[in-house]
């Protein structure tokens, strides 16, 4: 079964949509749009996700903990 995740990026607030498989994770969601996973934090409703659990929330925000300059 398809799946469909909002990611909201920030700083920059971009929004990607990633679709993939029931039971992926934030981990190779992420992956897949070139974002390293150790370098962002993952927040549903302010609550902290690891980036090993699978896709549930309909929107995240992934919070960048580094700097890109």
């Amino acid at each position: 079964m398809t799946i469909q995740s909002r990611m909201r990026l920030l700083p920059g607030d971009e929004v990607k949509l990633y679709e993939g498989n029931e039971g992926d994770t934030y981990e190779k969601a992420l992956l897949s749009f070139g974002i390293n996973p150790d370098t962002i934090l993952i927040f549903y409703q302010g609550k902290s996700i690891p980036q090993d659990s699978e896709l549930l929330e309909d929107i995240v925000e992934v919070v960048s903990t580094c700097s890109r300059g």
